[in-house]
Formats: structure tokens, sequence, C-alpha cells
């Protein structure tokens, strides 16, 4: 059986640069980068305690690093808007700019909570569209081919602007 450290070193020289593309495709800021990459590898050698190849070593390392990359964007989203530097203070919006601004909030939370609505595979790929994922990166995370991940963005764009406009199935 080939320890926990063992999969890790083989993850770490099989997939170093590809994990760092991912990291770079999720956060723009060097330093934030690191953190990032330093959080990722530090959950996989973590998840190979509990690795049972079910699934490939390759689906294995990229769901792993695909769900810590997506917390980090959702945590550091939550730190951006609870922190502003007084230069952001100083250039804030007046109310028919805050007018505006509250109603572009209220359609993001609802395009939000629409693609929570998406199957688990479907908002993968449209998440990291939205994050400004190539199909080629997006391929890579889900096992799909880049064709296939092109199509299913399509798709699903399709499928979000119909809710958006129509109104979205319940889900339940």
């Amino acid at each position: 059986m080939v320890s926990q450290d063992e999969l890790y070193r083989e993850v770490a020289d099989s997939y170093g640069s590809s994990l760092d593309r991912l990291a770079r495709a999720y956060e723009a800021d060097p330093e934030a980068r690191r953190d990032l990459l330093q959080d990722i590898h530090l959950q996989l050698w973590r998840s190979f305690a509990h690795f049972d190849r079910r699934c490939s070593l390759r689906t294995w390392v990229y769901r792993v690093a695909h769900n810590v990359a997506t917390g980090h964007v959702v945590r550091q989203r939550r730190i951006r808007k609870t922190l502003a530097s007084i230069e952001e203070i100083e250039s804030m919006p007046s109310n028919d700019q805050n007018e505006l601004a509250a109603g572009q909030n209220k359609a993001l939370e609802r395009l939000s909570g629409l693609i929570q609505q998406l199957k688990p595979l479907d908002r993968q790929i449209i998440v990291s569209y939205l994050e400004g994922m190539d199909a080629n990166s997006t391929a890579e995370i889900t096992g799909l081919s880049p064709a296939n991940v092109a199509m299913k963005v399509h798709r699903i764009k399709n499928v979000l602007t119909r809710w958006f406009h129509e109104g979205a199935p319940h889900a339940g």
C-alpha cells in the first residue's frame, strides 16, 4: 500500500505545475496565490489519508484543488466586502448610484441563487467560467474534453438567461 507521503510526493511531482496554473486562475494577487497554493498542497496531503482509489488520482487531485480554490474565493470575497480602505470610502457612490448598485447586487444575488440550482458538474463548470478559467483549465478539473466544456458553458449560459428572465424551476 502506498503511504500518504508517497502519494503526495507523486502528485507534487506530476501535478505541481498544473496546480500552480489552477491557483493562478483563481487568484491574481501573488501573495494570496502562494497562500492558496500552499493550502491546496496541505489539503491534498491530508486528503490522501482517505483516498480509496474509487476515482483516478488525477480526478482526486483536481477535485480537492478545485474545492480548496473555490473556498478561497468565497473567503476572499467576504473579506473584501467587510473591509474598505479610506480611498474606497471617499469614492463611495451617491444615492442615485447606490440605488443602481443595489439593483445590480440584487441581480447578482438572483443569478447566484440560479447557479446554486444547477447540477454540481454544471455549477462547477459555470463557476470556473465566471472565475475566468478557459475551457482547457476547466476540462482538466472536470475530466471533460475542452470542446464539451465549451458546449456546456454555452448551454448553461442559455439556461441561466432563460431562468433569469422567465423564472427558474424550484429546487425540490
